[in-house]
């Protein structure tokens, strides 16, 4: 597993193991559970946990769909090589649709506009398709990792929402002529306890965001250039081996001996 799957994977356990970190870190004499700390929260603690399970779940969904072995998987990209290299469109329009996929469903959709009788094969309509596929599946999967950036966003507010809470129950225990510590401690409690909620679930929710905008950026600009250099095979732009030193033609050579 290399560097860039494992970030992902150590964000989501620290997330799991912040808050019974955070329990402890108050001092060994504390013998208060993650439970204990749930519930003296307040009732935004419970819209912190449905956030969490819906950023864990959509931290998931990003890992396993964007990653780039799946949007672009090797042995098709090598078969669609071949095809488009040896300009079989019939056969490489049914191989795509065999193995749909926003790679295989982008170069189909290009494949409808190839013409043999304009000027190459009207390439730039393929090449227009392709772009605007690309734009339209970089957008939806977008949609997709917004939502962390949402629930970023609303973790904190959801927190201070738990903070005034915890603030107001506090003074209406002052207003009520009760100035013992403990009358307070329960107010203050739940809104420390709402707000260091909010930011642990923001953090790592926030940094999620973050890497998944970059892989799909990253992976659908990859998917533009592969889809771009099947074309190029296709109209003869490209040869699809490295270029090599070969010789002069022998009719050029004679031409450029004779004396002027």
């Amino acid at each position: 597993m290399n560097r860039t799957k494992r970030l992902p994977i150590l964000a989501l356990i620290t997330f799991a193991i912040g808050i019974p970190l955070s329990a402890h870190a108050a001092g060994p004499e504390s013998s208060k559970s993650l439970l204990d700390l749930y519930r003296e929260g307040g009732p935004v603690m419970h819209f912190i946990a449905i956030c969490s399970i819906a950023t864990l779940a959509i931290a998931a969904y990003c890992a396993v769909t964007y990653r780039k072995p799946k949007m672009l998987p090797p042995k098709i990209l090598a078969d669609l090589n071949n095809l488009m290299t040896q300009r079989e469109l019939p056969t490489a329009y049914a191989y795509c649709q065999a193995n749909p996929g926003t790679l295989t469903n982008a170069l189909a959709t290009a494949l409808m506009k190839a013409n043999y009788e304009r000027d190459m094969f009207n390439k730039g309509a393929m090449e227009n398709s392709v772009s605007d596929d690309c734009f339209r599946e970089e957008t939806k999967m977008m949609v997709v990792v917004n939502y962390l950036n949402t629930l970023a966003v609303l973790a904190p507010m959801i927190g201070l929402l738990g903070t005034v809470s915890g603030m107001i129950s506090s003074f209406s225990a002052l207003t009520a002529g009760k100035a013992e510590a403990s009358d307070l401690a329960k107010g203050i409690g739940e809104a420390l306890i709402a707000t260091g909620g909010g930011l642990l679930l923001a953090i790592p929710s926030m940094f999620l965001y973050f890497f998944y905008r970059g892989m799909v950026a990253a992976n659908m600009a990859d998917m533009h250039k592969a889809l771009s250099h099947m074309l190029d095979l296709f109209t003869g732009e490209a040869q699809g081996t490295p270029p090599t030193n070969t010789p002069a033609p022998a009719a050029e050579t004679e031409a450029s001996a004779e004396p002027a």
